[in-house]
């Protein structure tokens, strides 16, 4: 927010003077409010809808429950009643932090465009993508989208930002807790510069002020007042807890809606942990309580069809994450009730405020443990508040708890757990020695190094057969040597090493029994050959086999040998078919 742009503070109960009509909004439009029995705006809408017909960028600073969805979904459906959209080139996008918002916002538009041919989709994880593809080639005038999603689409191809005249962004200070400031950057990047922006926050903290000087342009700022911070219609209390413990905490919320003052029709229970939630609702049905669990691990179609069955009254209890704190619109909430306190103070806020909505009366009851006493301050000092009643449940001291049924582990546990006992063997002594020693009389107080290792009792003993013993002999292999290249001869070396070794035929013909030589490919044909080659030198035994194989090639390859294979399965040396002496071992 530049330091130009002085915001328009309103009261939040500020009466308005105008209608709907008087406004310059479209008949169908109005139409349609006029069934909802919807006749003035709010203070937020009477200053946000002038502006944005105007084409003007608009920023908007309020609290939830202050009307801030029809402040940017009236003007924009006004805009776009005329014309039509083009496949995959959305006309207008609201980006939204959770799914359950996005949903809300879908719901208001339908209700709000009933009469208008405006198509709307609605792009959240958890959906999949064919149906959402489907509507994006169809056309698409208005996007409601989470940031996520909105990105693969535009990733995959499916979504093309050249045709955006208006982005809205709900929630910006919500977006910013969610981690989901750089994925808003890389959206108003993707969008064109001539773009309207219409940007909603509840909170300024900097860095949604360099947002919108970044990419707001002259925007009319409209700040509510943030003097009723918690609507006169709801009853806050508060129950003093003794412990954090899971267990008694359980017991004093049933403990509350067994014996409610006021008859609980229906509640939210809120919880700041998904798994609190699920024990939570699991321990009501337990008891006898009607409740299901919303949470952000659960999938879409779970989460919708729970909301959908919680409006309807099929379930009486909500047990919910902060997922649900905002966008939550269930007019008929009779309690809520804060399992924990939250860690942020202004989300204590947004959970009172799904009741005692539409003008009806409200119950908000918080359990308070010793260890929130800093976040219950915080609270107080949001909503400007010195106290808050107190509600006293006798016997909370006695309910019990998780820590008392845990099973202890250590010296006392079960067998093979803890500290060894003295007497088994291998295991050490805690008892002091007579020397006044805290060790083992068996155990050596002696240095060892790291790498050290300990000596064994062969190895101390003093015995000649102990002395005797040899190290094993390691063979090791020596570097091979080059075979020569072929058309070269070989070194003189190597001819009389192999001259020294094969001195006869018959020592020649023993020894390619039992050594790893290639032997020459047989032929059924051609047995007088084998007996001529035997009888020659060894040396002219190797250019025979060179001759034949190169004579032959097809035959020695389609039929090798039975001797070939064999060595071809112990595996080929790089060698050649001479080995020499070193690796016959």
């Amino acid at each position: 927010m530049s330091d130009q742009i002085t915001p328009e503070e309103i009261d939040a109960d500020a009466k308005i003077d105008v209608t709907f009509s008087e406004l310059g909004l479209d008949p169908k439009i109005l139409k349609a409010l006029g069934d909802l029995g919807y006749v003035t705006p709010t203070p937020i809408q009477a200053k946000a809808i002038p502006a944005a017909l105007q084409q003007r960028d608009v920023l908007g600073i309020a609290q939830t429950g202050t009307g801030k969805t029809g402040a940017f979904t009236l003007p924009t459906m006004h805009k776009l009643s005329k014309g039509r959209a083009r496949a995959r080139m959305p006309r207008c996008i609201i980006v939204c932090p959770t799914r359950e918002l996005a949903a809300q916002v879908a719901e208001d538009v339908e209700n709000y465009g009933k009469y208008l041919k405006l198509e709307m989709a609605l792009l959240i994880g958890g959906v999949s993508f064919a149906e959402q593809d489907r509507k994006l080639m169809k056309g698409v005038d208005i996007l409601i989208a989470t940031p996520g999603r909105l990105l693969d689409q535009f990733e995959r191809g499916k979504i093309l930002m050249t045709g955006v005249q208006t982005l809205i962004v709900d929630e910006a200070d919500r977006m910013l807790d969610m981690g989901f400031i750089p994925d808003i950057e890389k959206i108003f990047a993707m969008t064109p510069f001539t773009r309207q922006v219409l940007f909603f926050s509840a909170t300024m903290p900097n860095e949604i002020k360099r947002l919108v000087d970044q990419f707001l342009h002259q925007p009319v700022s409209i700040q509510i007042a943030r003097k009723n911070m918690t609507a006169k219609t709801v009853t806050q209390r508060i129950v003093r807890v003794p412990s954090s413990d899971a267990k008694q905490k359980r017991t004093a919320l049933r403990w509350l809606i067994d014996n409610s003052e006021n008859p609980v029709d229906n509640g939210i229970i809120f919880c700041n942990r998904k798994r609190d939630v699920d024990i939570v609702s699991k321990s009501l049905n337990v008891h006898g309580h009607d409740a299901e669990p919303i949470h952000g691990d659960l999938p879409q179609s779970l989460r919708t069809q729970t909301l959908d069955r919680f409006r309807n009254g099929k379930i009486k209890f909500l047990v919910a994450s902060d997922v649900a704190a905002r966008g939550l619109d269930v007019p008929t909430v009779s309690h809520v009730f804060n399992y924990d306190v939250p860690n942020h103070s202004e989300d204590y806020v947004h959970r009172i405020g799904r009741t005692g909505r539409a003008g009806r009366k409200g119950d908000a009851i918080m359990l308070v443990a010793r260890l929130d006493e800093n976040n219950f301050q915080d609270i107080l000092n949001l909503i400007k508040v010195k106290s808050i009643e107190e509600i006293e449940i006798p016997g909370i001291e006695d309910f019990p708890k998780d820590a008392g049924n845990r099973k202890r582990r250590g010296r006392d546990a079960s067998k093979g757990r803890g500290r060894r006992d003295s007497n088994r063997s291998g295991g050490r002594s805690r008892g002091q020695r007579d020397d006044g020693s805290y060790h083992d009389s068996s155990a050596s107080t002696e240095k060892v190094g790291r790498n050290s290792v300990p000596k064994r009792k062969s190895e101390t003993s003093d015995t000649p057969a102990a002395k005797e013993t040899k190290a094993p002999i390691e063979r090791r292999r020596p570097a091979p040597r080059r075979k020569p290249a072929p058309g070269r001869k070989a070194p003189e070396s190597d001819i009389a090493e192999t001259e020294a070794t094969n001195e006869s035929p018959t020592e020649a013909k023993s020894q390619s029994k039992t050594s790893r030589r290639r032997a020459a490919p047989r032929s059924s044909k051609a047995p007088e050959r084998k007996t001529a080659e035997a009888k020659r030198k060894p040396r002219e035994t190797k250019k025979s086999q060179n001759t034949d194989s190169s004579e032959k090639p097809k035959k020695s390859s389609s039929k090798p040998s039975r001797e070939k294979q064999s060595s071809r399965q112990k595996g080929k040396t790089p060698f050649g078919d001479d080995v020499p002496d070193f690796l016959k071992f």
